[in-house]
């Protein structure tokens, strides 16, 4: 037998006696009536080995299996003996039938199907709610009747698509999906996908070709069952024109095939997807609007001012956020959302640059009221994290320099002379003022600053000499610029600083919250009750927590907030009683970091320096087993 037949021949066995259409059992295995026939004819032939099972055919009531209790147990083993199906294909199978049922399903009934234990189905259950709620989505039980999904349409088929992620880690290919969909409606819709590409002058990628199938699928699959999308009665659809007409080509040629009508609605819907695909391509890309140029330019001078960074000055940056940004808000205008699957293995692997951009998003959410989720964001990370490889590579060794002095113009270029005799290695952009200093450096990328007065609260490295340059102002030139070249330091004097930097007053050992939420709530509010940082860091610390969780693996997470809230620089070490659900990792230490302005250099090492522990399991089993906080401490000295 073939899967739809053991399929077919189940169905017949969960409901003994039950007599069946034909047309509903069709409708259930996505086929037609004669294949169903077949089906059950090669069915009956296998019967003829179990004495007490018979198909029985009536007239204007269908048809039905009865067998006794023996034979069906036999059934039973011989469909699952020979495709014994896996604890993920399960797990997959399941989540389907819940999103596409337009009735309750009950324990027992799943239990049966599945031909397991009510405890494991139970089980599952609470795996498959827990991911639903990503989608907005509701799995809800009502006593008698069984379980049901509650929520909108478009988020049950959001969740269809990505479906593989309920497949934890490990990979999962998203191909996976379509096996649980008719063969001759995969093969249809990948044939006519094929020939749009043909017929008009799109060329989708490998990864947009899959989603459009996907999709494509589940739209088949959905009207079918009577549950179409409902767009309500907005003009404002986004659809263009020229798009449009590829989706009625595509879409009249799928009709044609599956003998299907599909609503206007779907027509707009699937519009939207291929308009998304198109989008994303440099080369199809339209000219930007003034709204993507807008979130471009704020969200680079956010990173600039957290970051040191200056990522306006790249072009590449801004063209490559431009076209991606575009396509991104194409998608959340349209409740289109997409999963990146590099999300947890960016988190972790730029842990910094992620964190920085997270609190770059935030503030554009609020101010252009938008909703930019974390798997958007990683993939801006990746454009970020480019810029800074390019600019790395591009940068010379020369210093670039600026004098600051208000001597007067003699002595400003007296000392720009000796510096360039003196030190070949500077690259002297300017001799100015202090007043004039803060505007330029809006508009410059400088390495140090060496002045003849006293300059404080300033983001660039600052020397300050004698205006006649003496010896010892030379010495301490030479020993300036080593300190500069040498920023990066090693892991062991990133822990040592790590240990310094967690205040024994804010270290918690054996903490029993049991949401991270309450975890960084009560870590952030104890920082301002000890005059760390202000009451808005509780707020932003949050709000940076629900924008994105910030488990960084290996059992830890490192929540922060906005800087500007930071009165001084500390870092709240908490060990937890219980593994806490922080996002989609199991999280035992927490490490709260409040970074004050001035100290933002340090950022990145510090953060880097704690996702390195999360690589080393002895580390944080030594934290998690420490009887006090001095034993905590030590770990660090290791």
């Amino acid at each position: 037998m073939n899967r739809r037949q053991k399929e077919l021949l189940r169905i017949l066995l969960t409901d003994l006696h039950d007599f069946f259409h034909i047309q509903d059992l069709a409708d259930e295995l996505d086929c037609s009536e004669k294949t169903v026939r077949n089906d059950l004819n090669r069915i009956e032939t296998m019967l003829t080995d179990y004495p007490s099972a018979e198909l029985k055919r009536k007239r204007g009531m269908g048809i039905a299996l009865d067998a006794g209790r023996e034979d069906k147990a036999e059934l039973l083993n011989r469909i699952y003996q020979t495709e014994a199906i896996t604890g993920k294909d399960r797990l997959l199978e399941m989540a389907y039938q819940l999103l596409i049922s337009n009735k309750p399903l009950t324990l027992a009934s799943l239990a049966e199907k599945y031909f397991t234990n009510r405890t494991t189905v139970r089980h599952e259950l609470g795996r498959i709610a827990d991911w639903l709620e990503g989608y907005d989505l509701k799995l809800e039980s009502k006593q008698r009747l069984g379980h049901f999904i509650n929520g909108h349409e478009l988020n049950k088929r959001n969740a269809l698509a990505n479906l593989p992620e309920l497949i934890p880690s490990e990979s999962y290919p998203k191909q996976q999906v379509l096996q649980l969909f008719s063969q001759h409606e995969i093969n249809t819709v990948r044939k006519h996908l094929q020939d749009l590409q043909i017929h008009y002058p799109i060329d989708l990628t490998a990864g947009e070709f899959e989603s459009l199938h996907i999709h494509a699928l589940i739209m088949i699959k959905r009207t079918r069952q009577r549950s179409p999308i409902l767009l309500g009665q907005s003009d404002d659809t986004g659809v263009k024109l020229d798009t449009y007409h590829m989706t009625a080509w595509l879409l009249k040629r799928l009709e044609n095939a599956l003998g299907l009508s599909f609503p206007k609605d779907e027509y707009i819907y699937f519009t939207w997807h291929l308009e998304s695909c198109r989008t994303a391509h440099a080369g199809q890309a339209v000219k930007s609007d003034d709204l993507v140029a807008g979130i471009v330019h704020q969200m680079t001078a956010q990173l600039r001012r957290m970051t040191m960074i200056r990522f306006g000055d790249d072009k590449v940056l801004t063209d490559g956020l431009e076209i991606h940004l575009a396509s991104a808000l194409h998608r959340i205008r349209y409740g289109l959302t997409i999963r990146n699957p590099m999300l947890s293995d960016i988190k972790k692997t730029y842990a910094y640059m992620f964190s920085m951009v997270i609190l770059a998003v935030e503030k554009i959410n609020e101010a252009y009221n938008l909703n930019i989720p974390e798997d958007e964001a990683a993939y801006l990370v990746l454009h970020f994290q480019a810029s800074i490889e390019r600019m790395q590579k591009e940068r010379t060794t020369a210093k670039r320099t600026v004098i600051v002095c208000d001597l007067g113009v003699g002595m400003s270029h007296l000392l720009q002379a000796k510096l360039e005799q003196s030190y070949k290695g500077l690259d002297i952009l300017a001799s100015i003022g202090k007043a004039e200093l803060p505007a330029f450096l809006e508009n410059q990328d400088v390495d140090m600053l060496i002045s003849t007065t006293e300059i404080y609260e300033s983001e660039v490295p600052v020397l300050v000499v004698s205006p006649l340059l003496e010896s010892d102002d030379k010495e301490r030139l030479e020993q300036f610029i080593q300190s500069i070249d040498q920023e990066e330091t090693t892991e062991k004097e990133m822990m040592t600083k790590l240990k310094q930097l967690v205040d024994t007053d804010a270290i918690y050992m054996g903490m029993a919250l049991e949401h991270r939420f309450e975890i960084v709530e009560m870590l952030a509010d104890n920082l301002v009750q000890n005059g760390f940082a202000e009451k808005a860091f509780v707020h932003s610390a949050m709000l940076r927590e629900r924008t994105s969780a910030t488990a960084v693996g290996g059992g830890i997470a490192i929540p922060h907030a906005d800087p500007e809230f930071v009165k001084k620089t500390v870092v709240s070490l908490a060990v937890l009683r219980e593994p806490v659900q922080w996002g989609r990792d199991m999280v035992s230490v927490v490490f709260l970091l409040a970074i004050a302005k001035e100290d933002q250099k340090m950022t990145q090492s510090l953060m880097q320096t704690i996702a390195s522990i999360s690589q080393h399991p002895t580390i944080v089993e030594q934290l998690t087993q420490a009887e006090s906080t001095s034993d905590m401490l030590t770990v660090f000295e290791q």
